[in-house]
Parts: C-alpha cells; structure tokens; sequence
C-alpha cells in the first residue's frame, strides 16, 4: 500500500533534477523523499491500517457530504462563466438553530485562497467552521469554488487534458468566476446584494473584480479582505522564497505547463494516513501551513488528516507564474507574457496594473 506513494515521490524527484533545477531545489525535494522513505521504514503498515480506522470521516466526502456530516442542510449548483467554465457552488441556506428557511436572510459569499477550495470553510468542527458559524448567526451561506479546483474542472469545450482549459490565472478568476457566482446567487435568492468574503488570493480577486467592474461592485453590501494578498515580495515564508528564485521554465519543469497536483491519489492517501501519527501529523502541519504562517496554538491537531485531504488543491500553472511575477516586480499587474504582451494586450506589460484604487467605497 505504501510503496507507490514512496516510488511515485522518487519518480518526481528524479524527473526534476533531469530536468535542471537549481541545486537548492533539488536537495529541498530529496529531503522530502528521504523522509518519506524513513516514514515507510519505521512506521509499519499494520500500524498504519491500524490508524485509518480512527481518522475522521470527512477525509473522503466532497463539500456537500461534509455539510449534511454536521446536520446542516445542503446545496449545490453549477454555474457557467462568459469563457465557459463550469463552477461548482455550494449552499448553507440556513443553521441548525433555525431549522427552517424562514424567508429571506441576508447573504454572503466566501471566497477560498489558492490551493484550496470551498471545504476550507466547514472542514472544523462545527462551532469552529466559519461556514457553519454564519449559518448559524442567520445568514444564507454560500462558498465558491474557483476553477482549477477539484470541485470545479469542466469546460464546454475542453478536457483538463488541454493546455487550452488551463490557461488562467487568479485574473480571470475576477474577471470571470466571480461575476458569474455573485450573478448566480442574487437571482437565485432574489436579493439586490450581498457580503463578499474572500480570504488571500480570494480577497485579490475582489480587489481586481470590483475595480475593474463597477457595475459588479455595486452589489456588494460589504467587502471583507482576511489576509489580502497584493504582493509576496516580502513573505517570510521559505517556500514562497524559494518561488521568487526559481524561472519560468523551472516552474514548469517543476509541475508540467498545465495544471498543478501537488499529491496524487496514492502520495495523498499515504499522507492522510502519516497524519494519524502524532509526530507525522505536527511535520506534514508544520510544512504545509508555512506559506501562510504556521501556528499550532490556530490549528485543531487532530483534524490534520482532514486538512491534507483537502490541501493543497489543484490550480493552473500559469495562476503560480502570476503570483511568481507578482513577487518579482513588487507590482499588482495583468499576466506578463513577454514579448507577446504588446499582441495580447495592445500596450506594454508596466501599463497593465491592477488599480484597487478604483474601487468607490459607498
């Protein structure tokens, strides 16, 4: 069982050193073989199958099964973008406090990060989940899934297989995604406006979706920006270091021109289960979370194997160059493309900036 998850993290190593990147990459991802390896020596398999027994349950379901797992009534939709994308929303449309829909309530839309997806905001426990907690202080609760994700990787006209379904970024997800999850919601719920709640990368959008477009920013009741990102020039996280060192063509060789999959099926699973093991669960705790800052005093440790079920998620390889060039050029711009910016965008790249500046407070 365990075996191939440990093959599977050789083979990706091997595969980036051949394909030349820098030395201190390279020893980065050898020392996560490595451990991996000592992993597999020392903590046994009937330990392991042992374990699995007593993780929590929601390290198998989608968002919607995780939802109903509290007793919390469920929705889904699907919605279509202007560029053809299918975007999966899901509905908390009220709490278990108030079991019933009792009319209109006001609404508000949670807008995951990058890497991540919409389980983030229920995947505590229940007093703990910020999904749940807004459900239950009378609010029709919605969470978007941006593309690229699990939960929303389907187009009209093209496989995930295609280069053509990944060719994206966090813009487009402002341009696009968001205008068509707020249109979604305000008719179905027939409201005029709503909250908007995004969390890093879900807060940029917002920043670019309601300066870029007035006409969107007037449905917003209030904007709530945690943890907003507009640069990562000065992040003092290693792994985001490590990101503004790297090239474009070292990025690709890294994950592939297309998507990024941080863990396959097998490598997940095999980590989901380490997270059982008190020394595995505050490693794998301590290396995911460093992006964003790791605090275990802010963690419920015994839902780490819930975390790395659902992060990191799936995104584009492009969305990661945006953020690279982001941090390199300390500006808050549209993608560079080089010497193709001026075909792609008929100016120069400099000229191309993200102004939240336009954003008229009301």
């Amino acid at each position: 069982m365990l075996l191939p998850a440990v093959s599977q993290l050789l083979h990706h190593y091997l595969k980036v050193k051949r394909q030349g990147l820098s030395e201190h990459l390279r020893s980065k991802m050898w020392w996560f073989v490595a451990v991996a390896c000592l992993i597999h020596t020392t903590v046994s398999s009937e330990e392991l199958t042992r374990s699995e027994k007593d993780g929590n349950p929601e390290i198998h379901m989608n968002v919607s099964q995780v939802i109903s797992f509290r007793g919390y009534p469920s929705e889904e939709y699907e919605v279509l973008t202007d560029d053809d994308y299918y975007l999966t929303i899901n509905r908390i449309p009220y709490g278990r406090k108030n079991l019933t829909f009792g009319g209109p309530k006001p609404v508000v839309l949670l807008q995951h990060g990058i890497l991540a997806e919409a389980s983030h905001w229920v995947e505590n426990m229940a007093d703990n989940s910020f999904g749940f907690i807004l459900a239950d202080a009378g609010y029709d609760v919605w969470l978007a899934n941006s593309r690229g994700c699990r939960w929303s990787q389907r187009h009209q006209n093209f496989s995930t297989d295609q280069e053509e379904f990944w060719d994206f970024s966090f813009h487009e997800m402002a341009m696009y995604d968001l205008p068509a999850t707020i249109n979604f919601i305000l008719q179905k719920t027939q409201q005029e406006k709503l909250y908007y709640i995004g969390y890093s990368q879900g807060a940029s959008i917002g920043f670019i979706a309601f300066s870029a477009q007035p006409e969107l920013s007037q449905k917003i009741k209030m904007f709530f920006a945690l943890a907003p990102v507009v640069s990562i020039k000065h992040a003092p996280s290693p792994m985001l270091k490590l990101l503004l060192t790297l090239s474009e063509n070292s990025v690709k060789g890294l994950f592939n021109t297309k998507d990024v999959v941080f863990w396959k099926k097998p490598v997940r699973n095999f980590i989901i289960r380490l997270c059982r093991n008190t020394l595995m669960k505050n490693i794998y705790a301590r290396m995911m979370f460093s992006p964003g800052g790791f605090n275990a005093t802010n963690l419920n440790m015994s839902r780490v194997d819930v975390y790395a079920a659902h992060f990191p998620d799936g995104s584009s390889v492009k969305n990661i160059l945006h953020w690279q060039q982001v941090g390199k050029s300390e500006l808050f711009r549209w993608f560079d493309y080089g010497s193709e910016n001026q075909a792609k965008y008929n100016q120069v790249p400099h000229k191309m900036l993200h102004k939240g500046s336009n954003m008229k407070p009301r």
